[in-house]
């Protein structure tokens, strides 16, 4: 305790903030994997299960496009811990009888909790820019790259503690042990985080949610098709894809996939590091261009295998880790280009649109995901995967170009 009362104010924060974060991912990716494993026990399709989170998705475009507004009149402390606790009230939700775990019941504890999520996410990642000093953007970088693939790992983290709570405690047993771990979370936040973080000088009018920024506007466009581009084969499609045609079984299939995502946040967290800023260089547009461009290798690959039938357990697995990786960058990289792009008063208007654009490319990625592979299969979802980065590509030539340097940092 010693140690972290002698840290600067903004270094605290940073922690309360990231703290934060990272626990409410830990019940996101593990109430995820919970809701999943419930049903298919149940006997619904994979394509069902994925329906179940379509107001998830819904919920976080709206939240975004909102909180972002709420968030610079009430200040982000407040939205923080309002996210917190909408997170425990949609786990509590499913603390019902398992009777009355109806769909539609389970959908509106998803629609919380969707919401909950993007406002914990959008307050946190306009936290950091208000605890970076504007000379500073190297260190900006490092620590949105830190929160952002330190949330990603412990999600894929959160699909493993799902698992082994629901094989351990039951559904009612990990969901009670999880709300209760967040309600200690949410009080703590409540002493620790600043009153008027984030809050802006000049109350924003509400129509002041549609960022007027051409960059900010670029880079949300670019997001969605970015975004799209992953879930479009990754959410529906490919789970399902292995399991039938490989022949996986359901833990096999679920495994994996979270290794996929933990080694995917690693690979976020070390972005600053192969984006140069080693070498004292901040990312610009033409960074975003370049990477959307190689991250389009990927699923051409992919489907030309599949078109092919060329080795494709092969193709797919080795595809796979190479778009998680390259990906991992993309999406690091605009994280970081966000928080640089968006105004400092009033911060998290920017953020939250960003980030509505964000959740409007899972949802369109989500539903063509189930319905593309249904009709078409995966090298369908895969073209269309091509199609949207070749789209983010597109949109990234609008981004500004510069030539500031980062400012040396300490490790």
């Amino acid at each position: 305790m010693l140690s972290l009362a002698l840290l600067s104010p903004d270094i605290r924060q940073y922690l309360v903030v990231t703290g934060n974060y990272w626990a409410f991912t830990l019940t996101d990716g593990a109430l995820r994997m919970l809701v999943v494993l419930y049903f298919y026990g149940l006997g619904y399709s994979p394509f069902d299960i994925a329906m179940l989170f379509v107001f998830y998705e819904i919920f976080g475009v709206v939240t975004n496009l909102v909180g972002g507004w709420l968030g610079a009149r009430l200040g982000l402390n407040r939205t923080m811990n309002v996210g917190l606790f909408m997170q425990i009230i949609a786990l509590a939700m499913l603390l019902v009888p398992a009777s009355l775990l109806t769909v539609p019941w389970v959908m509106g504890a998803q629609a919380l909790s969707g919401i909950a999520k993007d406002l914990n996410k959008m307050s946190a990642k306009s936290s950091i820019k208000l605890l970076v000093p504007n000379d500073a953007q190297g260190q900006l970088y490092k620590w949105i790259a830190i929160l952002t693939g330190s949330k990603n790992a412990l999600k894929g983290v959160g699909f493993f503690l799902g698992g082994a709570l629901l094989s351990l405690l039951g559904f009612q047993g990990a969901i009670l042990l999880m709300a209760a771990m967040l309600t200690l979370v949410w009080i703590a936040s409540l002493i620790s985080l600043k009153k008027d973080l984030g809050k802006a000088k000049n109350k924003p009018k509400f129509t002041d949610i549609f960022s007027k920024s051409k960059a900010v506007n670029y880079l949300s466009a670019a997001r969605l098709f970015l975004f799209g581009a992953r879930d479009v084969w990754f959410v529906v499609a490919l789970p399902v894809f292995l399991a039938s045609t490989f022949g996986w079984d359901h833990w096999y299939v679920g495994g994996f996939l979270a290794l996929w995502v933990i080694a995917y946040g690693i690979v976020q967290s070390f972005a600053p590091l192969l984006t140069g800023k080693s070498q004292g260089k901040l990312p610009d547009g033409r960074h975003a261009l370049g990477w959307a461009l190689a991250l389009g290798v990927t699923p051409i690959f992919i489907a030309l295998a599949l078109d092919y039938n060329w080795q494709v357990e092969f193709a797919v697995i080795v595809g796979l880790l190479a778009f998680g990786a390259i990906f991992a960058v993309n999406s690091s990289l605009h994280s970081y280009l966000i928080v640089s792009y968006a105004g400092e008063d009033g911060v998290s208007l920017d953020v939250g649109f960003y980030y509505m654009a964000n959740s409007m490319g899972r949802l369109i990625g989500t539903v063509l995901s189930g319905w593309l592979y249904q009709e078409h299969g995966l090298a369908t979802c895969l073209w269309f995967s091509t199609g949207f980065i070749g789209l983010t590509a597109l949109i990234s030539v609008g981004l500004p170009k510069h030539s500031r340097a980062a400012k040396p940092i300490s490790p």
